[in-house]
């Protein structure tokens, strides 16, 4: 039982990162949400999360873990109500944020109380393995059960779904989880503050600049304050004696290589997981569960990869799947530029999104054993950490950045889209165009394919960069790992 509930928390956490995903073009329609802007529902979340995320797992240590545990899903079910009930964009994202700093507070905690709640050995082992299953399976659950939910009721429900089931879990914790002994200890919340102001601040500028363009003085203004804040973020780092980012794991090269990769990884995935959303429903027309069911495929082939590195890592050792997984993904990307009005999913979409996931699933496990290798056991919730805020701070920033690119894009394609509409238009076509500004259907797809397809080819540098940064950077052979991981023979990891 004790199981059951942190594990159901860890989905719920989990599967609202994608369940969002599939809703976003009916969110945009009932809030109004430009396309550019719609990103900041993703970004709202993953940006509290990550940027939280650290001092969330501190919390619990000082404050005792089921404590925390059962505030952190309180406060996420409070959010996701609020968001529901949302009746502008503003609203929405602050729920969204708010329910990032529920998760950034309970999914830590959760990871925790297994250690606190199961003795170590095969009992222990059999939970972190339930643990990570739900972790690893929660985007797919999410992908369908979005599509069910705004199919079958609306989009609210993906956020409300979550209410009755913090309620359950908060109601089961005291009773089926024992609380955590508390440690001494002081919370580094200057520095969790200017980390995550610093990188909203970096994620508005940029899309900002796809908006209003580069020379816009709030623009510039956000970019200014995001250095000035991640650079007192530093400061405050390097002076605390307890910091929420211990600096010095960025000292070994192979670790800060692993993050490297993973912030590029994350940047390529969360835009194509963003546009390709987009792309599906409001090109080629699918209705929210088939939408769901699209992408279906990609959690199957991810696990494919992550069991075929994980049989073969012991041998071969991280780096030919860190630098194999990253060509791939940029292979992957690379074909998905070649997404038109004309494309179709079968013969456009799904092989690019297959060569992409394979590529994943093999960064994944490496990027994850290289992150803990090596590490004195009291850290090793610190490293580990630092991976999975890396993974939501880059999906954020990198959502931007393409989002960026993506505005440029469609605003260049309009530019040239909107004479020959005018030629052919109707009187009553011109007459609603200059009532609304918004192009019919064929039109505003070209120009919405245009804008995705050049987002694609800047996902795919960010993959190929990825890769890159495996070649230079990681410099571990198989007896290296062995040694790091206290003689770890052949085998699976």
């Amino acid at each position: 039982m004790a199981l059951l509930v942190i594990a159901s928390c860890q989905l719920m956490v989990v599967l609202d990162i994608t369940i969002v995903n599939i809703a976003l073009p009916h969110i945009q329609r009932s809030l109004d949400f430009s396309t550019t802007s719609l990103s900041w529902v993703v970004s709202a979340y993953t940006l509290t999360f990550g940027g939280l995320l650290l001092l969330g797992g501190r919390a619990g240590d000082i404050l005792g873990r089921r404590r925390v545990f059962v505030f952190g899903v309180l406060l996420f079910a409070l959010a996701s109500l609020l968001g529901g009930l949302a009746q502008n964009p503003g609203q929405l994202l602050a729920a969204r944020a708010l329910q990032g700093m529920g998760g950034a507070i309970a999914s830590p905690t959760s990871l925790a109380l297994i250690s606190t709640t199961f003795r170590e050995g095969p009992d222990r082992n059999r939970a972190f393995g339930v643990f990570a299953a739900v972790s690893a399976g929660g985007g797919a659950i999410g992908l369908l059960a979005g599509g069910i939910l705004v199919e079958w009721l609306n989009w609210r429900w993906v956020l409300f779904v979550n209410v009755p089931i913090g309620l359950l879990i908060a109601l089961a914790a005291p009773r089926w989880i024992k609380e955590s002994e508390r440690h001494p200890g002081h919370f580094d919340i200057t520095g969790a503050l200017t980390s995550t102001v610093g990188m909203v601040l970096l994620v508005y500028g940029f899309i900002r600049a796809a908006q209003d363009g580069w020379r816009d003085a709030l623009t510039l203004a956000s970019f200014g304050a995001a250095v000035l804040a991640l650079g007192t973020f530093v400061l405050v780092e390097r002076r605390s004696r307890q910091p929420i980012t211990p600096l010095h794991m960025f000292a070994d090269r192979n670790r800060a290589g692993t993050y490297g990769i993973m912030l590029c990884l994350a940047a390529a995935m969360f835009g194509m997981f963003f546009f390709l959303t987009l792309f599906v429903q409001e090109v080629l027309g699918f209705s929210p569960l088939r939408a769901g069911l699209a992408f279906l495929p990609v959690s199957a082939v991810i696990a494919i990869g992550a069991g075929l590195a994980s049989r073969l890592l012991p041998v071969y050792g991280p780096k030919p799947f860190m630098v194999g997984g990253g060509l791939l993904a940029a292979a992957g990307l690379a074909w998905l530029t070649l997404t038109d009005v004309h494309s179709t999913y079968a013969g456009s979409i799904l092989g690019p999104m297959l060569v992409f996931s394979l590529g994943m699933g093999m960064e994944f496990v490496s990027l994850t054993l290289m992150a803990l290798s090596g590490v004195r056991p009291a850290e090793s919730g610190a490293a580990s950490g630092l991976l999975n805020a890396t993974q939501q701070v880059g999906g954020s920033l990198g959502l931007s950045i393409l989002v960026t690119v993506f505005g440029t894009a469609s605003t260049s394609e309009a530019e040239k889209q909107i004479p020959r509409f005018l030629e052919q238009a109707t009187v009553a076509e011109r007459l609603r165009f200059q009532r609304t500004g918004e192009l019919p259907p064929p039109w505003a797809d070209e120009i919405l394919a245009h804008g995705i397809s050049a987002a694609f080819t800047t996902a795919a540098v960010f993959a190929a960069l990825a890769a890159l940064v495996a070649v230079v950077a990681i410099q571990v052979r198989p007896s290296d790992l062995r040694r790091l991981q206290g003689g770890m023979g052949p085998g699976p990891v």
